[in-house]
């Protein structure tokens, strides 16, 4: 049984969505799905409202962004019951990750996006007769299509982004989460933020290629490696940027010299906090031979201690889209097939009404098998055992992921070593799975997990195109350059040439 179901098209021919909650399988209600008309409708009126919306000051836009932090505060719990149902997460969970993340990010923007986003003056090393300006003007209508792991701070943390840096939003959420992302859409229509600068389109892949081909000046995708292909080969032949987060296999390292105790809860809350539906979840470890039977028993009781539900007080939740228990069960098979060992887990939860799996430690695991390769998302913590630290990185530079990555020592100099060498866009020494929380830090990924970074001053400049004005100070009549070129002025730029790069304080001053 689907979380997300077609319902028959009615008299008016519209196509429906019946949605149900991973955790219990209640009814949720149902969604109409926009169709490529609605979509190039709400890009027209975000295209009509965006010119106003970048001529206000960023004290104006950090009003309306301000107000709406404060109508989520008075209005956080109606928030998180509607994120709650649709996701099947802890509630507690979902406060920290969804609503503590979403004021502390509008927050944080509303607060200085006119300091990162105010022109630059810089001094030119050689023209001194001229003044560099830099300028950031917004793109226009930026297209945002987010997931469903975390269905409201993905879609309120781009588009708080780009409304700050002047550009109108079409939000479109994932099919499987639609109503967590609409609350982006209530919570600044409650902001009074004028007609047609953030619009939400309802629907599934369709509306999603819909909004891709609307004419939108930039599109922020975050969602699967294989979406991710077909979206960047749109934004390519449409020639409109894009900014990609995409999966991971976040890889763990633990140093022989590491506190065990702490990463040990570390790996385990790495791996299983939204049941493992997270792109920095920690998706295979390795662990230094010298400790790696100590690390692993530690790893086995903290798991054991965890408590799966629906209701109440419980540590592990749902699986929010039911195709990935597929996924996770095709992973665990093809490890025990191969010789991996089953410490914990491994199966569906036989006692929960809806889409569970078990929290799963698997050991003797190798790089053959689908679990170290290939992204799982879902509760499951395979530990690997390796010679040394530097095997270690090896094996987890091994992969054609590059997101995220944490380091376990207490030596904060080694932590840092190895955190540099990670072929990775983020990396953590002594925690997991903070980067994108810490809103300062542009979060993103190499190889396939991604192009282009989001959060702070970089992720916020990158919903803005960069303009440079070159500014004459002197003034004149003539510049040294223009015409006529004649063989006086050639000998004197060979003169100056040999001055300012042939002698040492020619090349000081330069």
């Amino acid at each position: 049984m689907a979380v997300v179901e077609r319902v028959e098209a009615g008299s008016d021919g519209r196509r429906r969505l019946r949605l149900k909650n991973p955790a219990s399988l209640a009814l949720l209600g149902e969604i109409e799905v926009c169709d490529a008309e609605d979509v190039r409708a709400a890009v027209e009126r975000a295209r009509k409202a965006q010119p106003e919306w970048a001529a206000s000051s960023f004290e104006e836009r950090s009003r309306y962004v301000e107000r709406a932090v404060r109508i989520l505060l008075d209005r956080q719990d109606e928030f998180l019951d509607r994120i709650v149902a649709e996701t099947g997460k802890p509630a507690a969970e979902a406060l920290t990750t969804e609503l503590v993340t979403a004021c502390d990010a509008m927050q944080f923007y509303a607060k200085r996006a006119k300091r990162i986003l105010s022109d630059r003056v810089l001094p030119l090393h050689l023209l001194k007769t001229k003044k560099l300006r830099i300028v950031y003007r917004p793109m226009g209508v930026v297209g945002i299509i987010t997931p469903w792991n975390f269905p409201f701070l993905l879609s309120l943390n781009p588009t708080v982004q780009a409304l700050m840096a002047g550009n109108a939003v079409v939000l479109k959420p994932s099919e499987v989460t639609p109503l967590s992302g609409r609350l982006v859409g209530d919570l600044f229509e409650a902001a009074g933020l004028p007609e047609g600068v953030l619009s939400v389109v309802m629907g599934d892949g369709e509306t999603g290629a819909a909004l891709l081909e609307s004419g939108v000046d930039k599109i922020s995708f975050t969602g699967s490696v294989e979406t991710g292909r077909r979206v960047a080969e749109i934004c390519g032949r449409n020639l409109v940027p894009c900014t990609l987060e995409l999966g991971g296999k976040d890889p763990m390292i633990v140093c022989a010299d590491a506190d065990l105790d702490r990463a040990a809860r570390g790996a385990v809350f790495g791996a299983f906090s939204n049941s493992g539906q997270v792109c920095t979840s920690t998706e295979r470890v390795y662990v230094v031979e010298d400790v790696a039977d100590e690390f692993t028993r530690k790893v086995v009781k903290e798991t054991a201690a965890l408590r799966q539900g629906a209701e109440g007080e419980f540590d592990i939740g749902a699986i929010i889209r039911p195709e990935q228990l597929d996924v996770i069960e095709a992973h665990v098979g093809d490890a025990l097939e191969r010789g991996a060992l089953l410490l914990a887990g491994g199966r569906r939860n036989p006692d929960q009404p809806g889409y569970f799996y078990e929290p799963t430690v698997l050991t003797n695991v190798t790089h053959d098998m689908r679990v170290m390769r290939d992204e799982t998302f879902g509760p499951v913590l395979p530990i690997m055992r390796v010679r040394d630290e530097d095997e270690a990185l090896a094996l987890a530079n091994d992969s054609r992921y590059g997101l995220n990555a944490n380091v376990w020592t207490k030596n904060k100099r080694r932590g840092a070593r190895l955190a540099r060498a990670l072929d990775t866009g983020c990396a953590v020494v002594n925690d997991c799975m903070v980067t994108y929380g810490v809103t300062e830090s542009p979060f993103g990924g190499t190889k396939e997990s991604g192009i282009g970074r989001v959060n702070g001053d970089l992720g916020l400049k990158g919903f803005c195109h960069t303009k440079s004005i070159v500014v004459d100070r002197l003034g004149g009549k003539s510049e040294p350059t223009w015409f006529p070129y004649t063989a006086r002025k050639a000998r004197t730029f060979k003169r100056v040439m040999r001055v300012v790069w042939g002698s040492s304080l020619g090349r000081l001053l330069s």
